[in-house]
């Protein structure tokens, strides 16, 4: 597994990156890890982001800093996992707002990584399923994520994906039950889409990264909507944390409105707050 450390403290840097190392060793993975000390270096190495699984970013950089940075990085590279480090909790809500998949604090990585790693693979594991269709081409095997949405045409479903268009005759309703839990959501009554490559959702029409706009039924929107809110990471927020005796944590979550949610323990490394999946 390819990974970046972007963070333009060394020290830094090498903590996490012994802590990863560790980790692998333990867990018996091969990880290539490569650092940067900046988020204009990292934005420049196009070839390092194409081969990359994870990638860990400091937000307190100088220059440019990890949350612009993050956002450049998803906005070219949207299925690119990325965990943002920093040493103040305030800048937890941030994260979701690049997309990003995991918040740690760098005064408790050593507690908090086992974890964070845990389940990144698994997530990164699902993402990479592979799936086996007969197509109008013939028999192809792609990945889950490498699937852009499948769109209704005439008698046949048209799958847009990272490796060209494939056809196939199967109901779109099949095919979203096939897709269920795999981050797809379906859109219209002729899209089913890859909630990973969607940039924003307003106005009734969906936009994807790569400049497709899908129209979204006036009667499906706020359900569209939830879905996606619950993919970027809404249902199931993890931030790690080592709190002072008695410091109470509030965090405000915006799911269908705003809801406030306090924690308070005496001292607590993880913060879990978990909402049910959404249901079709």
């Amino acid at each position: 597994m390819n990974i970046i450390i972007c963070d333009d403290r060394i020290d830094d840097r090498k903590n996490l990156s012994d802590l990863l190392s560790d980790y692998g060793e333990k867990k018996n993975y091969e990880f290539a890890i490569t650092e940067y000390e900046s988020g204009e270096q990292l934005c420049e190495e196009q070839s390092a982001l194409e081969a990359c699984q994870l990638l860990f970013l400091d937000i307190n950089m100088q220059g440019m800093d990890g949350l612009k940075t993050a956002m450049r990085i998803k906005e070219k590279y949207p299925k690119l996992l990325v965990v943002l480090v920093t040493a103040y909790m305030n800048y937890a809500l941030d994260g979701y707002k690049v997309k990003a998949s995991r918040f740690l604090l760098k005064d408790n990585l050593a507690d908090t990584i086992e974890e964070c790693m845990d389940d990144l693979i698994a997530e990164i594991n699902k993402n990479r399923r592979i799936l086996e269709f007969r197509f109008v081409e013939g028999t192809i095997k792609l990945y889950a994520d490498d699937i852009i949405y499948i769109e209704t045409e005439l008698h046949k479903n048209v799958f847009y994906t990272e490796k060209g268009t494939f056809q196939i005759y199967k109901k779109l309703d099949e095919l979203e039950n096939e897709f269920n839990d795999m981050g797809f959501v379906r859109a219209h009554l002729s899209f089913l889409v890859n909630m990973r490559y969607i940039t924003k959702i307003s106005g009734y029409v969906m936009t994807l990264t790569t400049g497709k706009k899908i129209p979204v039924p006036k009667a499906r929107y706020a359900q569209v909507k939830r879905e996606y809110m619950l993919y970027k990471g809404e249902e199931r927020i993890k931030i790690a944390v080592l709190t002072e005796q008695n410091q109470k944590i509030v965090l405000q979550i915006i799911r269908t409105g705003k809801k406030s949610m306090s924690v308070s323990e005496e001292k607590c490394t993880i913060i879990k707050i978990s909402f049910p999946q959404s249901r079709r």
